[in-house]
């Protein structure tokens, strides 16, 4: 029983504490910055056009930031694109990041591409066989039906699992590799918000090592059972 406890905590701080701290780190730069000569999305528009990628849209979004590499947008959340924080700026500047990505035909951004295709429609067949799969254990009058609702929740989450963990060489390089050169060779930040730059930096390439973690304990879940 107390090993059964001490799991599911360990369980809970796995889940919990990056995204805690992702959420930490990119609130407490979120405050209005006076000295900042325009918002997120401004910004975002005049390193696109600095960089030629007159292509590129900025939209606003209620999904998360991030880089449509179809639609050839960069999208941000509301707070980020109107806002004039550090956290607006340089959750931009990696989004643009992932621009700058594209337009070079970066190959793990292709590959991410790929497997996002591919990973959608296995989401959206394995959540019809989720659906399914107890209409079918109901007609053939055998509980072994749903197992293929568990063979699909698996194959759900290990594609979630994949895609994440091919999308953090992508996020890091968007982060340390684009944005942050931007940033310093251009003077947007001072030193002094460029410890704090970093952080927000490698927060935005974390979200996907906490999804991953979701991801992950929910397939121990369903092999336990």
């Amino acid at each position: 029983m107390a090993i059964a406890i001490l799991a599911g905590i360990f369980l809970l701080v796995l889940i919990v504490v990056p995204r805690l701290w992702i959420l930490t780190v990119l609130h407490r730069h979120s405050q209005p910055r006076e000295d900042f000569p325009g918002t997120g999305g401004e910004f975002a528009r005049h390193l696109l056009d600095e960089m030629k990628l007159d292509n590129v849209k900025v939209e606003e979004t209620d999904t998360g930031d991030h880089y449509h590499p179809i639609s050839k947008a960069v999208r941000l959340k509301a707070e980020h694109l109107h806002g004039r924080s550090l956290t607006a700026v340089v959750i931009a500047a990696h989004e643009v990041g992932h621009a700058m990505q594209d337009a070079t035909d970066y190959p793990p951004l292709q590959r991410r591409t790929k497997l996002a295709h591919l990973a959608s429609y296995i989401q959206q067949a394995g959540a019809v066989v989720l659906v399914a799969s107890p209409i079918f254990a109901a007609v053939i009058h055998r509980p072994a039906g749903l197992a293929l609702g568990a063979i699909a929740f698996l194959l759900v989450n290990v594609s979630a699992v994949i895609m994440h963990l091919m999308t953090l060489p992508v996020e890091f390089d968007a982060s340390f590799n684009r944005a942050l050169p931007v940033l310093k060779a251009g003077r947007y930040i001072s030193d002094r918000d460029l410890k704090a730059a970093k952080h927000i930096l490698t927060a935005a390439a974390f979200t996907y090592v906490a999804a991953a973690l979701m991801s992950i304990i929910s397939i121990g879940r369903l092999l336990r059972r």
